[in-house]
């Protein structure tokens, strides 16, 4: 029988040993955490009076930008004088031109609109492409485009790859084409995950895997990539844009929804949300959660996943369990 050659492998072999193990280092946390609080409040004080990049003539790309987080984003970055492209698929509804005519008025210097999918490597090169011919260079690159869906095992699982081709790859895609201009401009990466990749709330499904894809991707990107390049990983709660109503969803793959989810959940308003995403990227945050009490639920899930399945099984109860 193979035995660990190292002197802690018998600790961890043993149940016992192993469990003990686990709560003497959960105890000293535990007890360290009033310090840590105030540590985390400290630095959020002192980052609320730190310095702000200046924007101005400085040059911004953002996908899915022609409605919810992205439209809102790209009105923050022209209030701060950026050069903006913002970029969105091609539908019949689409408002990417009024979204860039907005930009301008509210003081973005230039602004270039440009139709693609970011679920296609080629055309995910092409907008980074355009992007240097038309500006010269890059400064933040915000990859925000996304769709969601509620997964049922009774739902063909094959409608759910656009979930992850145009969520993870559609934000990896056009990173890989931008980190060379990034670089070259100490520029910031902004990626739009959520806290779905972290807490992987019921009917998720694959909306929380692409999400939790992109944590995990950018976590480790951020090693190769430091400290010329920031990466700003976006872990936010139910904000209020079409993604968390009943009409978008239940006009997605998966299951419908008989309620908008702002009427069941607590949700932070879009534009208080997109001021402080830029407030935050502009500081140089290299992660924002909002509404900033998720955090406190990152917490529970990790040490107590006890409670944290309890009190999604009290939002979400299971039908199966009714029957």
């Amino acid at each position: 029988m193979y035995r660990s050659p190292t002197m802690y492998g018998a600790y961890f072999n043993n149940k016992f040993t192993n469990a003990l193990l686990y709560y003497a280092f959960l105890l000293p946390l535990l007890l360290f955490s009033p310090f840590l609080l105030i540590w985390e409040l400290i630095t959020t004080v002192q980052s609320w009076f730190g310095s702000t990049e200046n924007m101005s003539g400085k040059v911004v790309l953002i996908t899915g930008a022609s409605s919810g987080l992205g439209e809102l984003m790209a009105y923050e970055y022209a209030k701060r004088g950026a050069c903006l492209v913002i970029v969105a698929i091609k539908e019949p509804e689409s408002r990417l031109e009024q979204v860039a005519d907005k930009a301008r008025e509210l003081g973005s210097p230039d602004v270039l609109f440009l139709f693609a999918d970011v679920s296609k490597v080629d055309e995910s090169r092409m907008f980074v492409d355009e992007t240097i011919r038309r500006f010269g260079r890059l400064d933040h690159l915000v990859c925000n485009a996304g769709i969601g869906s509620l997964y049922s095992i009774k739902t063909d699982v094959t409608k759910f790859a656009p979930v992850m081709d145009i969520n993870f790859w559609g934000s990896v895609y056009p990173t890989h084409f931008a980190i060379p201009h990034l670089m070259r401009t100490g520029g910031k990466i902004v990626v739009n995950a959520s806290s779905a990749g972290v807490l992987n709330p019921p009917k998720g499904g694959f909306y929380n895997a692409s999400k939790a894809a992109l944590i995990s991707f950018y976590e480790s990107l951020r090693f190769e990539v430091s400290p010329a390049v920031t990466i700003t990983i976006l872990t936010l709660g139910f904000i209020e844009t079409n993604l968390i109503t009943a009409k978008y969803l239940s006009n997605a793959a998966g299951v419908p929804l008989r309620k908008d989810i702002s009427s069941v959940l607590p949700t932070m308003g879009a534009e208080a949300c997109a001021i402080a995403i830029v407030d935050g990227v502009s500081k140089g945050a290299t992660s924002i959660t909002e509404p900033r009490f998720m955090k406190a639920l990152y917490l529970i899930k990790f040490l107590f996943p006890e409670l944290h399945r309890f009190y999604l099984s009290m939002y979400f109860p299971s039908k199966s369990r009714k029957n």
